[in-house]
């Protein structure tokens, strides 16, 4: 019996090679889908619902996939074949968005693409928890924040090197996704599914027997069974007691978001989370009573009661971390655009375009020109608000432009007003493709980090080096509010990718020291829970904020996360159990002396 083999750089390159593809699908998501989103109508404050869709599918899917990799074994291993699914329906889905015809049936492949990602993503995570002994996993988890980062920096920079390079077209005269969007997305399919294909193929997993004997003697047998004992089901009044409680809360809360109309619908879909998690409860509860414990739901609603003190204290920065995220992701494009770009309109133009709508017989129009003109009402109603409050000017969202773009010839607008819209557009895209560009910066700020984490974490150690990052991220966001003009984003942006490595290594280099391995996949899907609950908060929340305390304004949707990401340097600070930190001090010291 040995402990679990110290593996060889090129061997922890090509066992994280895969992260490479599933970030290059990953950040053309995050800087494109918005503006997907945009062009085929949909309103800003409505983005951050339609986003709802990742996270939704990572809550369903991940501590399911995470539970059947713990407990499968093929000839592929029990990671590799989720790998190698997940990398095909995501594939596929990434080269169907662009193209989508309608809104709804983008958000639906949208849902394909979030699943198919996740199915990729969980398993990766307890891949290197199953690989590597604790004095590697630093470089494990900075190994793959360093494919991260390079393949987002590809993905992310792409439309913008098509469109200035190659000179691929960046606007769609009928009012589609650009060509180089199409393109971008299409060359993503490729890459996310060789890359897998390249871990799949190059990379031997250890038997589940194997693993039981590596963490027998790196925690002690003790320890061990200590582990296996925390598996014994809770009693049943734990589960039901509880579901009562959440039920209510939900129902409560249901019934305000629906009696006062200042309270946004998108609530909805956090009160309905909390009767949902209720029900779940009072299933898992009643099921236990009725002994009916040996089934995967009572399992991993068990593993999430009796989850290790580190997990519980990593979860509240987790949370935060990831409503900042998300912020990013859904407010970039609308934020920076908006503000930093010249997307406005006089008075006089906005009037004309209030007054050709007012002028509509739609009693003889056709149904589609209705719709899309009622489905405008509520900007055209926004820039009145501002034009009476005093303002000359007016942002313009490009749900606006599209239905003049798309209707002009059943509107009257002069060529004046038309040629300022063609502006607006071209000035959005313009601002979009920089967008791209400054993801890429950050994100291959992420892959340089990535490679110094290690040495800062043996330094201090792991606390102190996420929370330094975290609050470089909460700077970097912030300042986008601040800068003079976009060329000084590139600064924002590297603040934002320390963050962005240490949140793709840190918390997971902290977490699998404390996870017995026969259950590291289950507890890694769990834990993920933690990333796209908050993800699910903002989505649910940001588009009341935006539109009531922001006044319409999404850059202040940045500022939001960047105070998020400061509570969660803050929290970090308060995660004092490591139970890798003695073990990796002592066997550095057994390697300084040669043993």
């Amino acid at each position: 019996m040995k402990t679990r083999p110290r593996l060889s750089f090129w061997q922890i390159w090509n066992m994280s090679f895969g992260f490479l593809g599933i970030q290059f699908g990953f950040a053309l998501q995050n800087a494109n889908v918005s503006r997907i989103f945009e062009t085929l109508g949909a309103q800003v404050e409505a983005i951050p619902i339609l986003w709802i869709a990742a996270p939704v599918t990572g809550l369903i899917v991940q501590p399911i996939v995470g539970y059947m990799s713990d407990n499968t074994w093929t000839r592929l291993g029990r990671r590799r074949p989720f790998f190698l699914f997940g990398a095909i329906g995501a594939s596929v889905a990434l080269v169907l968005l662009p193209t989508a015809p309608l809104l709804w049936i983008a958000v639906g492949i949208f849902w394909i693409l979030g699943a198919s990602i996740d199915m990729c993503m969980e398993p990766f995570r307890a891949f290197v928890g199953d690989m590597l002994p604790p004095e590697q996993r630093n470089r494990g988890f900075a190994m793959q924040s360093f494919f991260i980062g390079t393949g987002s920096v590809v993905a992310s920079i792409l439309p913008w090197f098509l469109t200035n390079v190659l000179s691929v077209a960046n606007i769609s005269p009928d009012g589609k996704v650009p060509p180089s969007v199409t393109i971008s997305f299409l060359i993503g399919g490729i890459v996310f599914l060789a890359a897998i294909i390249i871990t799949v193929t190059r990379t031997r997993e250890y038997t589940p027997e194997q693993l039981r004997e590596f963490e027998e003697l790196e925690k002690g047998a003790e320890r061990v069974k200590e582990d296996h004992k925390s598996s014994e089901i809770l009693p049943y009044h734990r589960f039901s007691n509880p579901s009562i409680y959440w039920i209510l809360l939900g129902i409560v809360l249901t019934f305000l978001v629906h009696r006062y109309e200042f309270i946004r619908s998108d609530l909805y879909i956090l009160t309905f989370g909390f009767i949902i998690f209720g029900i779940i409860q009072f299933i898992g509860g009643h099921l236990i009573k009725r002994n009916k414990t040996d089934n995967g739901f009572v399992i991993v609603l068990n593993d999430l009661y009796r989850m290790p003190k580190t997990m519980g204290q990593l979860a509240v920065v987790q949370f935060f971390s990831w409503v900042g995220l998300f912020t990013l992701w859904t407010f970039a494009t609308p934020g920076i655009t908006s503000h930093h770009y010249d997307m406005k309109m006089s008075g006089e133009k906005i009037t004309a375009l209030i007054s050709s709508v007012e002028m509509i017989d739609f009693a003889a129009a056709d149904e589609e020109f209705s719709d899309r003109a009622l489905s405008i009402g509520k900007d055209l109603d926004f820039y009145k608000e501002q034009l009476a409050g005093g303002k000359d000017q007016v942002v313009v969202s490009m749900r606006v432009v599209r239905f003049f773009q798309r209707f002009k010839s059943e509107l009257s607008v002069s060529a004046e007003v038309e040629q300022k819209l063609l502006s607006v557009e071209q000035e959005y895209n313009r601002g979009a493709n920089w967008v791209g560009f400054s993801f890429a910066i950050y994100n291959g700020v992420a892959a340089i980090f990535a490679f110094l984490i290690p040495f800062l974490a043996k330094w201090t150690n792991r606390r102190y080096t996420h929370a330094m990052a975290l609050t470089m991220g909460a700077l970097g966001y912030i300042s986008v509010l601040l800068v003079p003009n976009p060329t000084w984003l590139i600064a924002s942006m590297v603040g934002v990718g320390i963050a962005w490595a240490s949140i793709l290594a840190m918390p997971y280099a902290i977490l699998t020291g404390s996870l017995p391995s026969h259950k590291m996949g289950t507890y890694m899907g769990l834990f993920n829970i933690f990333i796209v609950m908050p993800q699910i908060f903002a989505a649910s929340v940001l588009g009341s904020f935006i539109s009531i305390v922001a006044k319409g304004q999404p850059i202040f949707g940045l500022v939001f996360g960047g105070v998020s990401l400061f509570i969660a340097a803050i929290m970090m600070i308060f995660v004092v159990h490591d139970p890798d930190e003695e073990l990796i001090k002592k066997r550095y010291q057994e390697l300084d002396a040669g043993i």
